[in-house]
């Protein structure tokens, strides 16, 4: 039967560093932009819960705050644009009932990049005296080794990219990815929504970029859909709430007058070259929105079809539906907010977690969410009578 077990005993930090020295080599000091992929195995079969994606952000603003709380602290502040992004675990699950079964010896490949100097700076300092284990409510994972996962370099390389005379963009979404459209998500890759994504999180972090209203409005008018293989996957992400999102790629081109504004041209290939560093849509600190350059066919990703997450996304949603309706009279977001943290607790508690953890990642006060518990269960109870 696979159980959780404690991290193994820690290495000295003296044999980590000629590794973490490999990783680092190289980076300059005016690094803005760099993706480290972490290679993890557990010893044993472990079992870990469907939303283990909150606690490896938990993890990573963790390590932050024992190393460098004024980074942490500006992290935290930043209501708008986190300065990094992360993936969900890659690699072969099995689905133990409502979880997932970490297989033993299986080698589960994570990805964080940083999106500033300062965290890219955190980083290579951090590197050398890492932990020897992520460990995800009692399911350690061993840090094998960490590896380059996409190149340093800072947003004026980018901007400074040659860019080829007919340019075409092909992007594959690891991860399901969405947008927040007029309070709703938005699981289409239309191309304006996928460079507003870009543009937004480019804007906060460096200092050249074009104006957003033109250039989205050039996007919208002039880019073409070449070709695409999509699907749509409800998942369970964040602290709260279920998100409806894609996976699969789409290749992008221009029209003939798109070529009548070339700055415009030059942008549309560069921030292409930044989405797989920040991601695309909402959630991408919390493993959504995983983008890569290139096609890659949904049937080759191993993330995709996980029952687990799929199940506890779709109970959410109908959950938030039920309540929802319930309280229609309410009227507002707030309504809608309200049914969706119920629905979010109640689908939680249904697959077995303690109301302690669910109140710590949902960062709310635990009475609080056992009251929640309560009243959610009476309303689907009274509607089931």
């Amino acid at each position: 039967m696979p159980r959780s077990r404690t991290a193994a005993k820690s290495t000295t930090t003296r044999s980590r560093q000629p590794k973490a020295a490999n990783v680092v080599a190289g980076w300059s000091d005016r690094a803005e932009l760099v993706g480290l992929t972490l290679l993890l195995t557990c010893e044993e079969e472990t079992l870990l819960y469907a939303q283990y994606t909150i606690g490896l952000h938990a993890w990573l603003l963790g390590q932050i705050q024992k190393t460098h709380p004024a980074l942490s602290r500006r992290l935290h502040d930043n209501a708008n644009e986190k300065a990094f992004a992360i993936s969900s675990l890659d690699g072969a699950f099995v689905q133990t009932g409502q979880q997932l079964t970490l297989r033993a010896g299986q080698v589960y490949r994570w990805q964080v990049t940083a999106l500033s100097n300062s965290v890219v700076k955190w980083l290579s300092r951090w590197l050398p005296r890492r932990p020897e284990a992520i460990d995800l409510r009692g399911a350690p994972l061993q840090i094998k080794s960490i590896k380059l996962g996409l190149p340093p370099t800072d947003y004026k390389t980018l901007v400074a990219l040659p860019v080829p005379a007919k340019p075409k963009v092909t992007l594959s979404f690891l991860s399901p990815t969405s947008f927040r459209r007029k309070g709703n998500h938005f699981p289409l890759p239309l191309p304006v929504n996928l460079y507003h994504s870009y543009l937004r999180r480019w804007q906060s972090f460096a200092k050249t970029a074009p104006d957003q209203i033109d250039f989205l409005d050039w996007i919208d008018a002039h880019t073409v859909v070449l070709r695409h293989h999509i699907q749509s996957k409800k998942v369970a992400a964040g602290k709260r709430g279920s998100v409806t999102g894609f996976v699969g790629a789409v290749e992008l081109g221009l029209d003939a007058a798109a070529y009548e504004d070339p700055a415009f041209v030059d942008w549309f290939y560069r921030l292409a070259q930044f989405a797989p560093y920040c991601g695309t849509g909402h959630k991408t600190t919390f493993g959504l929105g995983q983008t890569q350059l290139g096609w890659q066919l949904p049937e080759a990703y191993p993330m995709v079809d996980i029952a687990a997450e799929d199940a506890l996304g779709e109970r959410i949603a109908e959950l938030t539906t039920l309540f929802t309706l319930q309280r229609k009279r309410v009227g507002g977001s707030r309504a809608h907010d309200i049914a969706e943290t119920w629905a979010t607790i109640l689908a939680r508690r249904e697959q077995g977690e303690s109301l302690i953890i669910i109140a710590e990642e949902l960062d709310m006060n635990y009475e609080t969410v056992k009251t929640y518990s309560k009243l959610a269960r009476r309303a689907l109870r009274d509607d089931e009578a």
